[in-house]
């Protein structure tokens, strides 16, 4: 085994617990039953590397191999690194018979056009997703294996996932993607998260959707017994009052976990007192970063409680309705990222 491939699976096996390396050396289904059952995944990880480094040479495993390997681990754990989404636009009328096998044909080869030196594989997952390692490389260097993009791309939809990708590799990945998918273009959908699910499902409406209403639902009855009818039931009324309004903006179910959320402030600097300021040319610009674990959830649950106001603003109810958790507010409100 060559100096690059003990590196690749040296990476690997460190990025891995020792259950979820079993998992997938399992699932790889590559080494022998007499192979799996030497592994002792309670050992120190050091000495788990030299016995399955040992284990691979014997069995002459290639980069190609260790890329697999690879390739099944992050498909199975995809809520790693951080991901962006895309939008392909303006389709072709034949956009929608793309199948698996044209489409893999046809990014390979338009992007080995761009790129002299670049290493592709293409799997497809059981949800019907398509998933693309690409090793990106150049006109003098080899494939960088050790920096790979991965792209998640479900056919007969604009949506593209992208993870790790370089401003140089970006306008590359775009031409291969628009060609081989027969759409004119492809922009930011504005949306990032280190959980691919989370950004995916809220980009692809794959969860209980909010359906706002013009007109406020009535209250729902309480067979609650009120013990103190007046201050009892205006306290129950407000409660039930923030936590309808909280679910109208947000929905009743399990909501996407997004990590943040960011708006880019750019307007003019209001402020009598302050000439120098209020007569720049210049918009006075800042950004606000929220951040929480589940982010969308935080919300509803400020605004249920009374620590947020209500009607939740259109600010951040805008996050699940419009499907980005990038804003850029001007003058005249939202404007265009």
């Amino acid at each position: 085994m060559d100096d690059l491939t003990k590196r690749l699976l040296q990476r690997l096996i460190r990025r891995m617990p020792a259950q979820m390396l079993k998992t997938t050396l399992e699932k790889w289904d590559r080494l022998t039953a007499a192979q799996q059952q030497s592994l002792d995944f309670t050992q120190p990880k050091w000495a788990l590397i030299e016995t399955l480094l040992t284990i691979f040479e014997e069995n002459e495993f290639t980069v190609k191999h260790i890329t697999e390997l690879e390739m099944l681990h992050v498909i199975n754990n995809p809520n790693q690194g951080m991901w962006h989404a895309f939008h392909l636009m303006d389709p072709d009328d034949t956009a929608i018979t793309v199948e698996l096998t044209q489409f893999k044909e046809q990014f390979k080869s338009h992007l080995r056009e761009l790129v002299r030196h670049v290493s592709i594989k293409i799997k497809k997952h059981t949800d019907e997703a398509v998933w693309i390692r690409i090793a990106w490389g150049d006109g003098f260097s080899k494939p960088n294996h050790l920096k790979p993009t991965y792209v998640v791309h479900h056919l007969q939809t604009p949506y593209v996932f992208v993870t790790s990708l370089t401003s140089k590799q970006k306008p590359l990945l775009s031409q291969a993607l628009t060609l081989s998918t027969r759409h004119q273009g492809i922009k930011d959908a504005n949306l990032s998260g280190r959980k691919l699910t989370a950004i995916r499902d809220l980009l692809m409406k794959q969860y209980q959707q909010v359906f706002t209403t013009r007109y406020p639902s009535p209250l729902e009855e309480t067979n609650q017994p009120v013990s103190n009818p007046r201050i009892e039931r205006e306290q129950a009324g407000l409660l039930a009052n923030r936590l309808q309004m909280a679910c109208e903006a947000f929905g009743y179910g399990v909501l996407p976990q997004l990590q943040s959320a960011v708006y880019k402030l750019e307007t003019k600097y209001k402020d009598d007192t302050n000439k120098t300021m209020t007569e720049r040319e210049e918009p006075f610009r800042c950004v606000v970063k929220f951040a929480s674990s589940n982010l969308l959830e935080s919300i509803r649950q400020c605004a249920s409680s009374g620590i947020a106001s209500t009607p939740v603003t259109p600010l951040l109810s805008s996050i699940p309705i419009k499907g980005r958790n990038y804003f850029v507010i001007k003058d005249n409100g939202l404007g265009p990222s």
